[in-house]
């Protein structure tokens, strides 16, 4: 069976989360621009207090790396999860962002 790469785009509440879950199953790719995020996640540590993400990255064997590297990181991934804020582009609406990603 072929290995899937799934590569989270945003590590916040929702990406961090995603990225946990779907690291215990599968090869998944953390990208951010920020850079101390990637450190701290490629550290196994997280920037948000949530009980279960520290868990998570401490203690469970995931397949997880995280790059500020996104052209490289998208390139051959099998899936990629959008999970940026609606508000990237304040001159548009929040529909105009789901239409993007649809």
């Amino acid at each position: 069976m072929k290995e899937i790469k799934i590569v989270v785009a945003g590590t916040g509440y929702v990406g961090l989360s995603i990225a946990t879950l779907l690291a215990q199953n599968h090869h998944v790719v953390a990208v951010d621009i920020v850079h101390e995020k990637v450190e701290l996640i490629n550290k196994r540590k997280s920037q948000i207090q949530d009980e279960y993400i520290e868990k998570y990255l401490a203690e469970k064997d995931l397949d997880l790396v995280a790059t500020t590297d996104g052209a490289n990181a998208y390139k051959d991934a099998d899936y990629v999860v959008i999970a940026a804020p609606t508000n990237v582009y304040p001159k548009f609406s929040v529909e105009f962002s789901w239409a993007m990603i649809t």
